[in-house]
């Protein structure tokens, strides 16, 4: 048996961390790589032939949830595990929602990213034990599921997250941003992680949307 296997992360270091953990098994072949969700989608119709997918959630162009969402209704076949730094209450719930098999934090053990890899492709729903929990105290409580931030919650952006923030919202990319700040790209997409955090949202046209709802720009 060879499990052919795709990542979506948007992160060099990442990519090459998750390759290293999967080089040690035979029955394992990574097949290719996208940064981010819409590249992903590209590459799948070029060969949709994949047993697991390991996604990302936060990543530029189009995020994981989004992702998981269109590739589930279009090759319902292929399975999908969340692989985030992310256990906010309201991505795992949003992942499941948009049909994730399973959800692992991206400190796992090249051991257990393995053996969750084969759980998954038999049916089964691997989960770090965090996440588990979580999605546990979930059902048993639906209520306490934060899916808004609360309208009397104050948010505050940086005087750069806002600049960077009104750039976005023009159209304009991290490079020509970048250019514009006399920043750097890395900082760039630092800043608008950090915006994502606050505003709670994993997308750019989101944060615009929101920021511009709650009158931040």
């Amino acid at each position: 048996m060879n499990l052919k296997i795709c990542i979506a992360e948007d992160n060099y270091f990442l990519v090459k961390a998750i390759k290293e953990k999967l080089s040690f098994f035979d029955d394992i072949s990574v097949k290719f790589h996208a940064n981010n969700g819409a590249e992903l989608i590209g590459k799948l119709e070029e060969n949709h032939n994949i047993d697991v997918i390991l996604m990302d959630i936060q990543m530029p162009e189009m995020d994981g949830i989004k992702a998981t969402e269109l590739i589930k209704n279009k090759y319902p076949q292929v399975k999908i595990i969340m692989l985030t730094v992310l256990d906010d209450d309201n991505y795992v719930f949003q992942a499941i929602k948009a049909g994730a098999n399973g959800y692992l934090l991206k400190e796992i053990d090249a051991e257990n990213l393995h053996k969750s890899i084969l759980e998954v492709t038999e049916g089964g729903a691997p989960m770090t034990p965090s996440i588990a929990l979580k999605t546990l105290n979930l059902l048993r409580n639906p209520g306490a599921l934060n899916l808004k931030p609360r309208e009397s919650e104050e948010i505050k952006l940086s005087k750069r997250e806002t600049e960077i923030l009104t750039q976005l919202s023009k159209g304009l990319n991290y490079n020509v941003i970048s250019e514009n700040l006399i920043i750097s790209p890395s900082t760039v997409r630092k800043h608008i992680e950090n915006i994502y955090k606050k505003l709670q949202v994993h997308s750019k046209m989101e944060a615009v949307m929101k920021a511009q709802k709650r009158n931040l720009i």
